[in-house]
C-alpha cells in the first residue's frame, strides 16, 4: 500500500491514481485478451509487429504497451518491449504456470457490479446482491469461478500436501469441501496414489471438477458428492478434511455448525487444512488479506476475513483442538492447520 515518505510535501498523486485504478485493470484485461504478453515473449517486441501480431492498430499497440510499462508489466529499451519476469512467468500462454484465466472471475462484470453498489453495501453492512447467500446454490457464479481459478490452485495446493506429508503415501482419505474446480484433491491425489477424495460441491460445479479429475487421470480414487456441506451425508472417517476458500464467505455462527458437522466427519488424529486470507489483528496487515474482507462486504450477506485467533476460536468451539498458521511461499494466502483430538 502507498504511503508519504517522511518530510515530503503531500500531493493528490496517490488519490488521482487510485481513482483511476480501474484503467489498470482494464488494460491488463485487454493485453490477456489479445495476448499480448505471449505476442512479446515470441519476438514481437515492437509497436508496428506488435500491432500486426495482436491484430490492433499500431498508435493501440503502442500506448497500450507503454501503459503495461508504466505499470510494471513490461519493460522498454530502444523502442523494444519485453516480459518483466512475474509476466514472463504468468502472463505468458506458453508458460505452465499462465494465470490468463483469472480474468474470467476476477475481471468480470459480475464480479465488478459489487463495487459499483459499494455504498449500499457499506450501509447495509453485507452484499447487496441477490446471490450474496452462499448457503444456496449460485451455478453461474461458482461454474464461472471453477473453471476460471483453476490454474492458481496449484502452487497453494502443492504446499498444502507438503505440509500433510502426502509423499510419504499412508493411506488417507480426503474431504475436499467446496471442490470447485477439483485442483486441490487432485493435487493430493497426484501426490499420493494411496489417497482417496471426495469432491463436495454443488452438482453443476463438480461437472467442472469431473472434467478436471479425468484429464489428470485420478478420476478412478473420486466419489463426487453433490450438495451443501450444512446438509448432504458427509460420511466418515476421514483423515483430512480441506476447506479452501469457503470459511471467509459465512459469519461466526455458521461457520462453527458447519465446523461441528465436519468434527463428526473427521476421524480421531485427523486433521483440517483451511486455505484462507488471515490479516493480523491490527487487521490491516498483511496487505492482501487484510484487503479482502471488502470483497467479503460486497459479495456475501456476512462473510469476512478473521484472524487467527478467531479462527482458533471457531474450531475449538466445534470441538477441534489448535489451529496453526503457515503462510504460503508463492502466495498471499495463509493455510490454518487445525488438530481434530
Amino acid at each position: 500500500m502507498a504511503t508519504a515518505t517522511p518530510g515530503a510535501r503531500p500531493t493528490p498523486e496517490h488519490i488521482f491514481n487510485t481513482l483511476n485504478a480501474f484503467q489498470t485493470t482494464a488494460a491488463l484485461k485487454t493485453a490477456i485478451e489479445l495476448d499480448l504478453f505471449t505476442a512479446i515473449a515470441e519476438g514481437s517486441d515492437q509497436a508496428a509487429a506488435l500491432a500486426r501480431r495482436i491484430g490492433a492498430a499500431e498508435r493501440g499497440a503502442r500506448i497500450l504497451a507503454d501503459f503495461l510499462t508504466v505499470h510494471g508489466f513490461l519493460t522498454k529499451q530502444g523502442g523494444r518491449y519485453a516480459l518483466t519476469q512475474e509476466s514472463a512467468l504468468f502472463l505468458d500462454r506458453k508458460s505452465p504456470a499462465y494465470l490468463g484465466s483469472l480474468i474470467g472471475f476476477l475481471a468480470s462484470d459480475r464480479f465488478k457490479l459489487g463495487f459499483d453498489r459499494l455504498g449500499d453495501a457499506v450501509r447495509q453492512g453485507g452484499s447487496v446482491a441477490a446471490e450474496g447467500d452462499n448457503t444456496k446454490p449460485q451455478d453461474q457464479v461458482w461454474v464461472s469461478f471453477a473453471r476460471s481459478m483453476a490454474s492458481i490452485a496449484a502452487p497453494s495446493a502443492g504446499f498444502m500436501t507438503e505440509v500433510a506429508a502426502m509423499a510419504q503415501g499412508q493411506s488417507v482419505k480426503i474431504l475436499d469441501v467446496a471442490a470447485s474446480h477439483g485442483m486441490f484433491g487432485i493435487t493430493f491425489a497426484k501426490s499420493n496414489p494411496n489417497a482417496r477424495i471426495v469432491a463436495l460441491d454443488w452438482p453443476a460445479v463438480l461437472e467442472v471438477a469431473k472434467e478436471n479429475a479425468r484429464a489428470a487421470g485420478v478420476d478412478s480414487r473420486f466419489t463426487f458428492l453433490p450438495g451443501s456441506v450444512f446438509e448432504a451425508d458427509l460420511g466418515e472417517d476421514y483423515d483430512l478434511v480441506l476447506l479452501t476458500n469457503i470459511l471467509h464467505h459465512f459469519d461466526r455462527p455458521t461457520i462453527e455448525k458447519m465446523l461441528a458437522r465436519l468434527h463428526a466427519a473427521t476421524k480421531p488424529g485427523g486433521k483440517v487444512l483451511s486455505l484462507e486470507f488471515v490479516p493480523n489483528e491490527d487487521r490491516v496487515s498483511p496487505p492482501t488479506a487484510a484487503a479482502f474482507s471488502i470483497i467479503m462486504l460486497t459479495g456475501t450477506d456476512a462473510g469476512d476475513a478473521y484472524t487467527l485467533p478467531e479462527y482458533d476460536e471457531m474450531f475449538r468451539r466445534s470441538g477441534f483442538g489448535s489451529t496453526a498458521l503457515h503462510q504460503l511461499p508463492n502466495g498471499p494466502q495463509q493455510l490454518l492447520v487445525t488438530d481434530r483430538p
